[in-house]
């Protein structure tokens, strides 16, 4: 094999450079019929970076590129782990968890890390500085409004269908241990099914979010409307800033609950195309209510090529858990009114 000598190394180094210059620069932004930038296609946000920053890393943006390709090793490494068969030998469980009803078969967190602008981030959010969600004091454990009904005198968890969850009614997914929305705003990842497809007309572009089948239809060069109703997923208006698609959504479903906020919240999203593979999304989510002040978190949505179409999502068909859950909860009614003597109608078994 022919050796090369140190001397050579500067000119091979020099045209790798021109060599990946000029593939930077031949892409140029897709556009569609009427001269939008192109954002349709299927891609995904599912990444490994978290919404607020490790508290020791401080106001640290970035990993070094060392430390992010570190970090996804070892989430591979994770997930191969958790991949291999179980030992069927094993002891059961001694932690009582009952709840963890998905195996690692059916998770798709990612094992990437946000880059964006070059930089491997080390939280989604880039403002405040320190990478955390500014709430207000009196914000803090705020009751949701579903809480704030089941704690209504005289009214129980298991009342009816509406003083459930609404991922569990299968309305929209919303992550109560996190807060996190697929379908938004803002679209954050989940355990599974992080896939969107984008479909755009010249006056409307159309989120499909897979996780429960979602679609969210943004206006673009209207006003918003009355808040006669609200949508689940509020009144989204857009517009064109130079190559940048800008979202304000108003007027989100009062059960929308967007780690703690309120009524009044308002995102602005951002969905600029840097690359043939990447829409860098960037959001800011204002309400004077819960937080001191507007904050502004960043991540990707890389493409799915290999991905056609997102086929439709079936959550409750065929499942009779909700079901089987209120008619328990009527029959347990029925045997107390039945030691107590009380009289019942029969159409409330």
């Amino acid at each position: 094999m022919r050796k090369i000598g140190v001397n050579g190394l500067p000119a091979i180094l020099t045209a790798v450079f021109f060599i990946a210059s000029a593939h930077a620069q031949e892409w140029e932004m897709p556009r569609t019929e009427f001269g939008d930038p192109d954002l349709q296609g299927v891609w995904s946000n599912a990444t490994q970076t978290k919404l607020e920053r490790d508290s020791q890393l401080g106001e640290r943006k970035a990993f070094t590129e060392e430390e992010a390709l570190a970090r996804e090793s070892r989430s591979r490494d994770r997930q191969i782990e958790s991949d291999r068969a179980s030992d069927p030998n094993r002891a059961p469980p001694t932690d009582g968890n009952t709840a963890a009803g998905y195996n690692s078969f059916w998770l798709d967190r990612g094992n990437g890390i946000v880059q964006i602008n070059g930089e491997y981030r080390t939280s989604m959010i880039i403002d405040p500085p320190n990478g955390q969600i500014p709430f207000l004091p009196a914000a803090i454990g705020r009751p949701t409004q579903l809480q704030q009904w089941v704690a209504q005198p005289g009214v129980d968890a298991f009342d009816g269908p509406e003083l459930q969850t609404i991922g569990e009614r299968c309305l929209l997914f919303w992550d109560f241990r996190t807060s996190n929305s697929s379908a938004g705003p803002p679209m954050m990842p989940v355990i599974y099914n992080n896939n969107y497809q984008i479909i755009q007309t010249q006056d409307y572009v159309v989120i499909m979010a897979e996780m429960i089948h979602d679609a969210r239809i943004i206006r673009l060069q209207d006003k918003h409307h009355s808040t006669v109703m609200n949508q689940w997923m509020g009144d989204s208006v857009g517009h064109w800033e130079n190559d940048t698609l800008v979202v304000e959504t108003r007027n989100l479903h009062p059960q929308q609950n967007h780690y703690g906020s309120s009524p009044d919240l308002v995102v602005i999203e951002r969905f600029t195309r840097s690359s043939e593979e990447q829409i860098d999304y960037q959001f800011t989510m204002i309400d004077p209510a819960v937080y001191s002040q507007p904050w502004t978190a960043e991540l990707a949505f890389r493409q799915r090529s290999e991905v056609e179409v997102l086929y439709e999502f079936a959550c409750h068909e065929g499942n009779y858990a909700l079901g089987g859950i209120l008619a328990g909860a009527r029959r347990k009614e029925h045997d107390e009114r039945s030691k107590t003597g009380a009289s019942f109608e029969t159409s409330e078994l």
